[in-house]
C-alpha cells in the first residue's frame, strides 16, 4: 500500500508539472508575459499643459493614447513623438496653439498657431518669405498675442506693378511694348509746317504719323497711343522737346477737338 501511494504521488507531481508547463506555453503564445502583462505593453508619457501623464498601454497610435488618457487636442494643437530603441518607452509632447495677430495691407487678423517661430507661422498661413519683410524677424519665438507686421518688399512690389501694367495692357487692347511714357500731346495737320506734307524721315504726313523728340523716342519706332491707335515716329519739330508728341490728324475739326492733353505712349515691340 505504501508503494502504491508513492507511485500515485509521483504521478500527481508529473501531471502538475506538465499542466504548469502547458499553461506557461499557452501564456507566452497568447502574447502575455510571466507577470500577466501583454508582451507589447509599453510605458507612455504625455507632456501637456505643464504636467506629465504616465501610463502602461498597448496602444501605439497617439490619438488612441490621448483618448485613453483623457487628453483633448484643439484643431491647431500639435505634438511630437519620441520612442526608445527597444520601443518600450514613448514620450509625447503636446504643443498648445496660441493666438497671434498678423497685419498686412492694412488688414489685421487673429489666428491660432502652435508654430515655434514667426517664420513657421508664415509658412503655415501661406505667406512667401521672398515677397515680404516681416517684423519681428522670422526666427523670433512665438508667444501668445504676438503682433506680426508684414510689408511687401521692393522686388515683390515691382513684380506686382508689372502684372498690373500687363493686365491693363490686355484689358485696353494695347500691344506688347518695351517702353511706356506719359507725354504732353498736341495735334497737327499734314499741311502744317512747310506745307509740303513731307516728314523729317521723308514719308508723307498722314494720320498715324507722329512727331517726337528723337532723344526720347528714336525715329522709326512703332507706337501705340490709347484713343489714337498705332502710329510711327517719323517726324520732328522745333517745339517737340522731351516728353512731348505731336499727332497728325485728318481734319482741322479733329485737330481742334483734340487740343492739348496728356497721353500714354507705348513703344511697341
Amino acid at each position: 500500500m505504501q508503494l502504491k501511494s508513492v507511485e500515485k504521488f509521483i504521478q500527481t507531481k508529473k501531471n502538475t508539472i506538465f499542466c504548469a508547463t502547458l499553461a506557461g506555453m499557452m501564456l507566452f503564445s497568447s502574447g502575455f508575459t510571466m507577470n500577466g502583462f501583454p508582451k507589447n505593453m509599453h510605458r507612455v508619457s504625455v507632456h501637456v499643459d505643464g504636467q506629465t501623464i504616465t501610463d502602461m498601454t498597448v496602444q501605439t497610435k497617439p490619438d488612441d493614447i490621448f483618448a485613453k488618457l483623457g487628453v483633448t487636442l484643439g484643431e491647431k494643437d500639435t505634438y511630437e513623438v519620441q520612442t526608445s530603441e527597444d520601443r518600450r518607452r514613448t514620450e509625447i509632447s503636446v504643443r498648445r496653439a496660441v493666438p497671434v495677430r498678423i497685419s498686412f495691407w492694412g488688414d489685421t487678423q487673429e489666428v491660432m498657431t502652435s508654430a515655434r517661430t514667426v517664420g513657421e507661422v508664415m509658412a503655415e498661413y501661406g505667406y512667401n518669405m521672398n515677397e515680404i519683410d516681416v517684423l519681428p524677424g522670422a526666427d523670433t519665438p512665438v508667444t501668445e498675442h504676438l503682433d506680426i507686421q508684414l510689408h511687401e518688399n521692393a522686388q515683390a512690389a515691382e513684380q506686382r506693378r508689372a502684372r498690373e501694367r500687363e493686365a491693363e495692357r490686355i484689358s485696353r487692347g494695347i500691344p506688347r511694348y518695351r517702353a511706356a511714357y506719359t507725354m504732353n500731346a498736341s495735334a497737327y495737320l499734314p499741311s502744317d509746317g512747310g506745307g509740303s506734307g513731307i516728314t523729317a524721315t521723308g514719308i508723307r504726313a498722314r494720320r498715324g504719323v507722329v512727331a517726337v523728340d528723337p532723344s526720347v523716342i528714336p525715329l522709326g519706332s512703332r507706337l501705340y497711343i490709347p484713343g489714337y491707335g498705332e502710329a510711327i515716329a517719323a517726324d520732328t519739330g522745333g517745339a517737340i522737346v522731351g516728353h512731348t508728341i505731336d499727332l497728325c490728324m485728318e481734319s482741322y475739326d479733329e485737330a481742334i477737338q483734340f487740343g492739348r492733353r496728356s497721353v500714354e505712349v507705348y513703344v511697341i515691340e
